[in-house]
């Protein structure tokens, strides 16, 4: 994923945009050819100008983690809602990268195809690395749904513009659900399959909190180095 420098706001808005639609022809649904057996969680911290990267393996169905890994490296795309790829997406593209482990599927703390343009983080990447990927974010972003039974597995679709394009998720008996959306190279039923293998005792899939926690320690341990 190339690095560009973006003079301001307006020019890297445009610029996104058409990349956004251009990667969106490209975009595959497609099953799983088999059970997964290695699962990687991604997630990014920010300090200043910089951004920490980190990737995370567990090996499922035991959900034991393998293998972890991490970048710091400087940001010069803006903040920008909907474009958060763009920002997060070279650092992230160059932590996978390193992994010896070769993730089966790779979980990403934010949209896949459930997205205005269907391109969110995990369909960006997954694009661009051609692996299966899975956006599992905290909040919605498009789309209706109606809200799950309180019990642990319950969803329901999340619809947009007439297309089902992910599930609402609860994970755990009395905690808010999470939004799972294929993001490329896989299918909605088996996005909320391999989402369901990585639960373990909390609302978010093993890899995606372990990666969070992660990227928050090396986050306060830079800031404590000076």
């Amino acid at each position: 994923m190339k690095k560009t420098c973006y003079k301001d706001p307006v020019s890297a808005r445009k610029e996104a945009l058409r990349e956004q639609l251009a990667l969106a022809k490209k975009i595959r649904l497609t099953p799983l050819e088999r059970p997964p057996r290695y699962v990687a969680g991604v997630d990014c911290a920010f300090v200043e100008d910089k951004i920490i990267a980190v990737a995370v393996v567990f090996r499922v169905p035991e959900l034991t983690c393998v293998e972890e890994k991490w970048v710091i490296e400087e940001t010069e795309f803006p903040y920008i809602p909907g474009l958060l790829s763009f920002r997060e997406g070279p650092a992230l593209v160059s932590v996978i990268k390193r992994l010896s482990t070769k993730p089966d599927v790779i979980l990403f703390d934010g949209q896949g195809i459930a997205h205005p343009r269907r391109v969110g983080i995990a369909t960006h990447i997954g694009i661009l690395l051609d692996v299966p990927t899975i956006g599992c974010a905290k909040s919605k972003l498009v789309g209706e749904y109606e809200e799950p039974e309180d019990h642990r597995f319950a969803h329901t679709p999340l619809v947009y513009k007439e297309e089902v394009v992910g599930v609402v998720l609860r994970t755990k008996k009395g905690v808010l659900p999470i939004f799972v959306s294929p993001g490329h190279r896989i299918t909605v039923d088996d996005a909320l399959m391999v989402v369901t293998l990585c639960v373990a005792r909390y609302r978010l899939p093993e890899p995606v909190r372990r990666a969070d926690l992660l990227s928050k320690r090396l986050r306060k341990e830079y800031l404590a180095s000076g």
